[in-house]
């Protein structure tokens, strides 16, 4: 299946539909265990499921910031092989946001999205993901 703005973004299924799941079940069950049976070792359960919860967050969000490093430098390189100059001297103005989503542009229409983008001051991902009309597909985001 080819991919679009309607069909682009991505669950990983260990983490969307199991580890969350059953980590938000465990810490619901710990905290009714805890609120019906008020001792050390319930409260601390309830607190390690907690923890687990939020060490799974922070490792999606630590993983998607990285990706979001990557992808600023490869587009960063890809616009300075593409863009003219008068936009090349104006790459450092545009967001991780922005240019995370004009990762999505093809190399023919780069340019003058850019170009769009900045003059516009347009900063919404979705926007200017809705804008690109050739889709150039991004299958390596976890």
């Amino acid at each position: 299946m080819s991919q679009s703005f309607s069909n682009h973004a991505r669950y990983f299924p260990p983490f969307h539909f199991f580890a969350t799941p059953v980590l938000t079940v465990y810490f619901v069950y710990t905290i009714r265990v805890a609120s019906e049976v008020r001792t050390w070792p319930t409260v601390l359960a309830a607190v390690v499921a907690f923890a687990l919860i939020v060490q799974a967050v922070s490792a999606r969000t630590m993983a998607l910031t990285v990706q979001n490093r990557v992808i600023r430098l490869e587009e960063q390189l890809r616009m300075q092989r593409l863009l003219p100059a008068d936009l090349q001297a104006r790459i450092g103005e545009l967001s991780v946001g922005q240019l995370v989503a004009l990762r999505f542009a093809s190399d023919a229409e780069l340019p003058e999205l850019t170009r769009t983008v900045l003059t516009q001051g347009i900063t919404d991902k979705k926007a200017i993901k809705r804008m690109v009309t050739t889709w150039r597909p991004d299958h390596l985001r976890a």
